[in-house]
């Protein structure tokens, strides 16, 4: 298991701070956290094909990070196809040294979260992982750590896109993490690397969502 550093939330000089509590007024934050997920996959059929990677960037709910960790997963080789292998640079080999059992991954994942806290899973089309891990929590009897609600970046881009009143020709991390400024080189995918980045794109767009007040409503005409 990969561990980081955890950083800060949000920058005050570069991102809109969120909202704080009126003097005077006393506004418990609830207690839940986000875990922001990456995982790579041998495919996108949980029936047919293993999970390979997992990065998680745990924040609190201001989005300031308190966690985060990687793990290469041993996965069986027959259920890694050559296509997507070839994105996250899959090697039997190298996974043989340096993965651990998937029980084992999970195991770790769900010690990092934090105790006390719902914790709610957050990512770039955040279901699709969510689809994998439920079932290897499952196979491996393990009591699934996370809430059933999760947050989506790509809820979040359409969202500001609309707001913003700008057009977006995808709803890809990649799009998203372009408009924002944070496009990176490469084409390989890492769990990790991914779950960062969205979580990066993902305080961008926060930063850049104003309200606004609603528009007046138009008056009677008066009766003549």
């Amino acid at each position: 298991m990969a561990l980081s550093r955890p950083k800060h939330g949000f920058d005050s000089r570069r991102e809109r701070q969120p909202p704080r509590p009126r003097e005077g007024s006393e506004i418990r934050l609830p207690e839940f956290a986000l875990a922001f997920l990456d995982c790579e996959f041998g495919g996108l059929n949980p029936d047919l094909h293993d999970i390979t990677e997992i990065g998680v960037v745990v924040t609190d709910y201001r989005l300031a990070e308190m966690a985060s960790a990687e793990w290469k997963v041993l996965a069986r080789p027959e259920r890694v196809s050559a296509e997507a292998g070839a994105i996250f640079g899959y090697d039997a080999e190298r996974w043989a040294r340096e993965g651990v059992p998937v029980r084992r991954a999970l195991q770790e994942l769900a010690a990092l979260l934090p105790a006390g806290h719902t914790v709610i899973p957050a990512g770039q089309n955040v279901r699709m992982d969510m689809l994998f891990l439920e079932r290897a929590y499952k196979a491996c009897e393990l009591p699934l750590p996370f809430d059933y609600h999760v947050i989506d970046l790509a809820t979040l881009f359409y969202t500001w896109s609309l707001v913003a009143g700008e057009q977006v020709s995808a709803l890809s991390l990649r799009q998203a993490a372009s408009q924002a400024g944070l496009a990176r080189s490469g084409t390989e995918h890492h769990a990790l690397e991914d779950a960062r980045l969205t979580l990066d794109t993902f305080r961008h767009f926060i930063g850049r969502l104003a309200l606004r007040r609603p528009p007046e409503e138009p008056t009677a005409p008066s009766p003549g």
